[in-house]
């Protein structure tokens, strides 16, 4: 199963590649290769990282829903609670994304 990971901008190189902070773990930077993107990142800009390769630009809304989805798996697996981290679920109807829909 591949994974993205949230990660933080805090500055670019003059490579074009980018120093990031994964969500939730602010000692461990990471140099991620920034070249993929439409756009290139700013400081403070979220992206979705995988394996060190930037797929996406995040806003910072669902950078932290993927963030809390990831620590919530990592609880569940820990056999620790998790619900509050997947409050935006909770008590409501699961939904189908967009381009899954029959309108």
């Amino acid at each position: 199963m591949c994974v993205g990971v949230p990660m933080l901008v805090t500055d670019i190189l003059p490579s074009g590649a980018a120093h990031c902070l994964p969500y939730g773990e602010p000692g461990v930077a990471h140099t991620v290769e920034a070249s993929l993107l439409d756009t290139p990142p700013a400081a403070n800009d979220w992206l979705l990282v995988h394996v060190d390769v930037a797929i996406r630009a995040l806003d910072p809304t669902e950078a932290q829903q993927i963030g809390d989805a990831l620590r919530a798996v990592e609880a569940a697996a820990a056999g620790q609670p998790f619900e509050h981290l997947l409050a935006d679920l909770i008590e409501r109807e699961p939904e189908l994304p967009p381009h899954l829909r029959n309108d």
